[in-house]
């Protein structure tokens, strides 16, 4: 059996934006063939889908940038040349995400609690948002 190899967390940053390096790690997998059987539904979708949106990128342009290039800094000059928003625009991306689940969406805490539930983290109080839920599933947490 193959060992999973998991993206970074989604609390990382990289040219000023949160989830950046783990939606890289996440294209460099999936290029690869081994992102996880589980995470291919929602490749950018989800979170990831949310960063390009705030990004104004397409899947098909980001996967092209990152399939481009060797390194993380390639990616990061890149974004930083490529991609203009400002600081509060990044920051509102970075509160959605690493809020989402205790953000007063009753339907996304509802999903919270079942995901935690299907994930046997039903008793883990430290879990109050989706970042929490994929640290711990990601055994960070």
């Amino acid at each position: 059996m193959e060992k999973i190899i998991y993206p970074r967390s989604p609390r990382e940053v990289m040219a000023g934006w949160v989830y950046l390096p783990r939606f890289v790690d996440k294209v460099r997998l999936h290029l690869a063939g081994k992102l996880p059987a589980d995470y291919q539904e929602n490749f950018t979708k989800g979170f990831d889908g949310v960063w390009l949106k705030s990004a104004g990128l397409t899947a098909e342009q980001f996967i092209e940038v990152v399939k481009n290039s060797v390194t993380d800094g390639e990616v990061c000059d890149w974004v930083a040349q490529n991609v203009k928003k400002t600081d509060a625009e990044k920051a509102a991306l970075a509160n959605f995400i690493l809020n989402r689940g205790r953000d007063g969406d009753e339907s996304a805490k509802a999903r919270l609690q079942q995901r935690k539930d299907q994930g046997g983290l039903a008793h883990r109080d430290d879990i109050q948002t989706f970042v929490d839920l994929i640290d711990a599933d990601e055994k960070r947490i």
